[in-house]
């Protein structure tokens, strides 16, 4: 008889229930891990609140576990029962044109786990050992900061190609997760002036505390006035619009300078479409870019900079929750009350 486990099982939108199923097998070229915490990232509350799975149900989410290994395959080295294991999913095949070009996030191949990391266990393959999508955590990191590496892999990698640097403006719209996450990020990059732009004041005053200059509450003060009086009417070096709103791709347009650059980080609902001014593209010589993911190589350095002192990741974990507490985990995230959950098994 096979051994069993506890696990989220979602059995639909909004439907998710805290049950047994069966242990996952230790890979022959892998290892398994104990799961000490998993980060509930936006992507997961949309998917657990929706019929992300088209009725094939249940099925176990989560991708920012972390875990103690408890069992070695006999094809793998170089580990030890009781190492600290960081290995964010979903994993690239590193053979694809894409991967070989160095944009795994693009890879044409990439594998999602059949059980995801909202379990007491994960299975670790040779293939994430092969991409290089581990890290191994030291003893004196809590495990809950460690599960910020993968969410903050994609703010540093669009952050690097960006090349904000020292002196410039960089406007930030949306203070969620991902939106602290840039605030604190720009800020480490020498980033002269760094404004906040959200409809929750209490998310505001939290980008507040994490190094934005300026905070905008977006329902009391027109946005884009507020951004050209801070700048002296000139704009912003950088607007990064970090929202699932199309309004706010078309306000980023007017918030940058002449020559600016913004970024469409934050996905909009499928099916939707943003009108954009486009003289104002033209006439101002914007650049617009898009960013998604991150390469492997963005990956390992975020999980440094997640874990680091200077990074201060005990401000941005709001709340330790129990797995079984998923549905209260759920609501005080989608009422905006947490920056980032993490759950325990």
């Amino acid at each position: 008889m096979k051994e069993m486990m506890n696990a989220l099982l979602m059995y639909g939108p909004n439907d998710i229930r805290y049950e047994k199923i069966e242990k996952p097998e230790c890979p022959t070229d892998g290892f398994l891990i104990k799961v000490k915490a998993v980060g509930l990232c936006g992507s997961d509350i949309r998917n657990l609140t929706t019929d992300s799975k088209k009725g094939n149900y249940p099925f176990v989410y989560g991708h920012e576990e972390v875990g103690e290994i408890v069992e070695i395959g006999a094809e793998c080295t170089g580990f030890e029962i009781g190492d600290r294991i960081f290995s964010p999913r979903p994993v690239p095949c590193m053979e694809c044109e894409a991967c070989i070009d160095g944009r795994s996030e693009q890879c044409q191949n990439i594998k999602e786990p059949e059980i995801g990391g909202f379990a007491e266990y994960a299975a670790v393959s040779g293939r994430v050992l092969k991409a290089k999508m581990w890290a191994k955590i030291p003893k004196d990191i809590k495990y809950e900061y460690a599960t910020l590496g993968e969410p903050l892999s994609s703010v540093y990698s669009c952050q690097r190609k960006l090349n904000i640097k020292f002196g410039d403006t960089v406007v930030i719209i949306g203070a969620g997760p991902i939106g602290c996450f840039h605030v604190r990020l720009a800020k480490l990059r020498g980033a002269k002036t760094v404004i906040s732009i959200d409809i929750a004041q209490n998310r505001l005053n939290t980008t507040k505390e994490l190094g934005a200059d300026y905070i905008i509450n977006s329902l009391e003060i027109d946005p884009i006035a507020e951004v050209k009086r801070i700048t002296n009417k000139k704009g912003a070096d950088h607007v990064i619009s970090a929202t699932p709103v199309v309004k706010t791709q078309q306000q980023a347009l007017e918030m940058a300078r002449n020559g600016g650059v913004i970024t469409f980080f934050g996905g909009v609902p499928k099916g939707t479409l943003t009108p954009l001014d486009t003289n104002i593209i033209h006439y101002n010589n914007l650049w617009i870019y898009g960013h998604f993911g991150a390469n492997v190589k963005d990956q390992q350095e975020a999980f440094r900079l997640a874990i680091s002192e200077e990074f201060t990741p005990e401000k941005f974990i709001t709340k330790v929750m129990p797995m079984k507490d998923i549905d209260e985990a759920l609501r005080i995230a989608k009422a905006g009350e947490a920056i980032k959950i993490v759950l325990v098994p």
